[in-house]
């Protein structure tokens, strides 16, 4: 399996080349300038401007700044904020930790209602149950994630008052009360994202356990006595997971991007957030850094699918 892994990453490594390529000259080329407030200043003067374009290179070839970009990368050095005024892998970790508590918070939360709702609506379909699964379903990934999370904030917390609506980061507790105010605050976003993500991954769940459950194996099991419960967990589920792997592991990047609207719904102050505010201010750094990760999540999430079919599925080997 290591040589596999390395294999893999040695592969990927072409892949974030041309994906950091295609993001920066991107990035070059769209309008605007990080410095336009500057020039619009009358208290700053026009050599301060020129200097600071110098300065971070502004000026210079697309071609070049990309290769000093990438030396820097390779050196541990993810640039400089224009608009922070601090280092850009300063802000992602400062922001990061929040971002993967709400995202690995809602996808479990995904996995735990659409798997079980998903199966049994498999093994009983076209029951009650499975037609108001399904309905639910239908309705989860209909809605978009601004529009749920403006309705749950106009409900628990205009109207019941249960939960608060904004996301704050400096809560003056500790101990077991910033836990439980920091679980409070985290509700919202954590149940928007993750049903929305719940309500896709059940209907894929379903679709593949009754491709599973119809095939001859399955019934050769019944026939030889097996419990209903072992057919279905020991030799339906298991076969019926390796689909259901690659959507949760190709999902995972479009999670983060659907953080970004939640993020901003509740403020939460995470990546997501960070990218909207840096797109608005032209922070060509902070952008290019945060894509740049979004984009190494789509590699590594694709890497770990492919480990989890070997562990699912016996017959597929690491070669």
């Amino acid at each position: 399996m290591l040589n596999y892994i390395l294999r893999r990453l040695l592969i990927a490594l072409p892949s974030l080349l041309g994906i950091s390529v295609v993001l920066f000259t991107v990035l070059a080329l769209a309008p605007g300038d990080p410095f336009d407030e500057l020039a619009t200043n009358p208290n700053v003067p026009p050599e301060v401007r020129l200097m600071l374009r110098a300065q971070f290179g502004l000026d210079d070839p697309v071609w070049q700044r990309y290769l000093h970009w990438l030396a820097s990368m390779l050196q541990g050095n993810w640039g400089f904020s224009f608009v922070s005024r601090i280092d850009v892998d300063q802000l992602i970790r400062q922001r990061l930790p929040t971002t993967i508590v709400v995202i690995g918070l809602s996808q479990l939360l995904a996995i735990v209602v659409a798997l079980p709702a998903g199966i049994l609506a498999a093994v009983r379909p076209y029951s009650w149950f499975d037609r108001i699964a399904s309905t639910f379903a239908f309705v989860g990934f209909s809605l978009p994630t601004f529009f749920t999370g403006v309705l749950f904030i106009l409900f628990f917390s205009i109207y019941l008052g249960w939960l608060p609506f904004v996301y704050r980061s400096d809560i003056a507790a500790s101990g077991w009360q910033f836990l439980w105010e920091h679980f409070k605050q985290s509700i919202m976003p954590v149940t928007v994202l993750g049903l929305f993500q719940a309500a896709s991954l059940m209907r894929y769940t379903r679709s593949a356990v009754l491709d599973v459950v119809r095939l001859d194996y399955v019934t050769t099991a019944r026939s030889k006595g097996l419990a209903e419960r072992k057919v279905i967990t020991k030799h339906v589920v298991r076969n019926a997971l390796i689909p259901v792997v690659t959507l949760v592991a190709l999902q995972m990047p479009a999670v983060f991007g659907g953080a970004i609207v939640t993020e901003q719904i509740f403020r939460v102050p995470g990546i997501g957030s960070l990218l909207i505010d840096a797109i608005l201010r032209n922070d060509t750094p902070v952008i290019m850094a945060v894509t740049f990760v979004f984009s190494c999540l789509v590699i590594f999430f694709n890497l770990v699918a492919d480990l989890l079919y070997g562990w699912l599925d016996p017959r597929i080997s690491y070669r």
